[in-house]
Order: structure tokens, then C-alpha cells, then sequence
């Protein structure tokens, strides 16, 4: 019994653990660009960079594992470039394509990837 007690006040601490815990949400494109780009000094810069650099190596390696290497419309260049060159880039490009600023954040990620790493 005591198990069971213990057992559900932690499933009723969860929600609310999770939800405070809620800094940094992804919903569309401009999410991302918010979230990644450098010029905003938050005080909290690193944990965004850190957040950021998750959700593109993450986005990248979930493509990868995916579709095979025949079908792929993005590919990484050798030597592959670092993480924060790819960040400040999609940064860049978006900015300059502020008509993908309200659609999905990974869609926007590949048709960037896809223009500057495209597959030979």
C-alpha cells in the first residue's frame, strides 16, 4: 500500500515537474531561429546553444538513420562542418527566408540542409 502512495504522488509530481521545467519550446521555424541564434545574449546563452545543438544533431541523425544514402537530398560535405557553423547558417538563411518562419522548424532545418549540403 504504501508502494502505491508513494507510487502515485510521484506520477502527480511528474506533470508538474515537466511543465516547469518547459524553457525552450519548438513549435515552428522561428522557435528554432530564437532558440539558436547567438546574437541574443541571454543570460542563459549556453543551455540555448546546448538545446539547440540537441534538436539539429538529433534532427540530422534521426534523417540519417532513416532514409537510405540513394534517397538522401542532403549529405554532409568531408571534412563535415562543425555544429555551430551549421546553427549560424540555418540562423543566417532563415533570416533571409522569413516565409518558412511559421512553418515546422525540422521541415525549414532540411530545406536549408538541402540547399547548402546537397547531395552529389
Amino acid at each position: 500500500m504504501r508502494f502505491l502512495l508513494t507510487a502515485a504522488a510521484l506520477i502527480m509530481l511528474v506533470p508538474a515537474a515537466s511543465a516547469a521545467d518547459v524553457k525552450y519550446q519548438v513549435r515552428d521555424t522561428a522557435d528554432l531561429v530564437a532558440v539558436c541564434d547567438t546574437t541574443t545574449r541571454a543570460p542563459d546563452i549556453t543551455t540555448a546553444l546546448a538545446f539547440c545543438h540537441g534538436f539539429l544533431t538529433g534532427s540530422v541523425h534521426f534523417y540519417y538513420a532513416g532514409i537510405p544514402e540513394s534517397s538522401r537530398f542532403a549529405c554532409a560535405p568531408d571534412p563535415a562542418p562543425s555544429r555551430s557553423d551549421v546553427m549560424n547558417g540555418f540562423v543566417q538563411w532563415a533570416g533571409g527566408n522569413p516565409q518558412y518562419m511559421s512553418e515546422p522548424a525540422v521541415e525549414t532545418l532540411f530545406r536549408y540542409l538541402a540547399e547548402t549540403y546537397p547531395c552529389p
